[in-house]
């Protein structure tokens, strides 16, 4: 049974206090909390077997190496991935993204088209601007509309046999708009394109299958779905992670060097560079198992009925305009009250204990359609409860009337 009080025992930081108020923490978009069960993992591996992996003989490089390995193999049964090999560690999605941006300069020729939202975080827009530098392809955008969704009729019209690749986000982390991946994908494939899915907003809360989605490249990161920062992970298909040179020179990614030539790791390992974070790794996979215990099903009816709560009780609120009104959205909540800047109203939120994010939340695009600086973004997660957004509407309250 999804019991709130129950699991927000599992985080410690909730029962802190901020400027002597109860911490309200709905910045979830930008990093989720950690419970205890995954602060446990970190503590084992620096306490019982800190040791570099896949290179030692000794007994705790050997346990790591199962543990890291584990980890791995969690994040493909999570993600159905076909095989291990196709999960590629990195220190988050940022990363994924410029490994395959990278990856591309040795494929694409001048003339050729690239498309990117314009729902997309800067992540997901600047390595493709640096790519079309590189190699003379061009950058078009797919356009949203006022509610916050894809166009995706002028997304038929972007399509042609010069679309070599294809970027858009599972979910906007400025406005929450749960975009329609399954037929981008399918649009995208039917004139040879690839597709890369920038899943960091969306694997907080739900369980994409990357093989039901046909998608050629996954990314996400660990510290939105509980797990530290510095790790996430690339999925890319077999056939796609062959065709890409390294992207990293170094210790693990090779099979053997000499001083005429060196050749490369096979799958995962080509792409793995170096030392990688082993602890966050393993956290990584315990994060998974935290969230699969409570369930995604679980997670996405609860916080469903967050959103729905939230944006009746804001909307009552004179002067308050909500950006992002998309049919299928997830719980995040990007507003602004009339005439008031919304950094003033994030400060303020704070000096009541509530944490919300201010600005245009690394997506200035989408602000710049809306023709504002930004807006005060609200996120929730499955460990909220709607007596915090009780706590913020009556401080969004506060705020105005202070602020008018």
């Amino acid at each position: 049974m999804f019991n709130v009080e129950t699991i927000r025992k599992d985080f410690p930081i909730l029962h802190r206090q901020v400027n002597g108020k109860p911490l309200v923490y709905f910045d979830n978009a930008a990093t989720s909390q950690t419970p205890q069960q995954v602060m446990d993992a970190i503590v084992e591996y620096y306490s019982n077997y800190n040791a570099n992996i896949h290179r030692g003989v000794h007994s705790l490089s050997q346990e790591a190496t199962d543990k890291y390995e584990q980890a791995r193999l969690t994040i493909q049964k999570h993600f159905n991935a076909k095989a291990s090999h196709e999960i590629i560690m990195t220190s988050g999605t940022t990363h994924g993204i410029n490994l395959v941006a990278s990856g591309f300069t040795t494929l694409l020729k001048k003339g050729d088209e690239v498309i990117v939202s314009a729902l997309e975080h800067h992540s997901n827009i600047v390595p493709w601007q640096m790519l079309c530098e590189r190699t003379g392809a061009i950058l078009r955008v797919l356009p949203m509309n006022d509610e916050g969704e894809l166009v995706m009729a002028a997304y038929a019209d972007l399509l042609s046999e010069k679309t070599k690749l294809v970027f858009v986000n599972h979910i906007s982390n400025a406005l929450g708009t749960i975009n329609p991946i399954k037929q981008i994908i399918e649009q995208a494939h039917a004139v040879g394109a690839a597709v890369l899915v920038d899943g960091a907003q969306a694997c907080p809360h739900l369980k994409p299958d990357v093989q039901a989605l046909d998608v050629d490249f996954y990314v996400t990161s660990a510290h939105k779905m509980c797990g530290p920062t510095g790790v996430g992970m690339l999925y890319g298909k077999e056939d796609w992670l062959n065709k890409l040179p390294a992207y990293q020179g170094g210790g693990e990614m090779i099979a053997e060097v000499t001083f005429e030539k060196t050749t490369y790791a096979d799958l995962p390992h080509k792409f793995e560079a170096g030392t990688p974070n082993i602890c966050g790794g393993i956290a990584f996979g315990a994060a998974i198992d935290y969230m699969n215990h409570i369930g995604f099903e679980n997670i996405a009816t609860y916080e469903h009925e967050l959103l729905e709560y939230a944006t009746a009780q804001l909307l009552e609120i004179e002067g308050l305009k909500i950006y992002g009104t998309a049919k299928e959205k997830t719980s995040v909540i990007s507003f602004n009250l009339k005439g008031i800047h919304p950094y003033d109203v994030g400060t303020l939120l704070d000096k009541m204990g509530v944490a919300v994010r201010t600005g245009h939340h690394c997506a200035q695009p989408i602000m710049d359609y809306y023709k504002i600086p930004g807006t005060v973004r609200a996120s929730f997660a499955f460990y909220n409860t709607k007596q915090e957004i009780d706590t913020l509407v009556s401080g969004v309250k506060k705020a105005k009337m202070m602020l008018s």
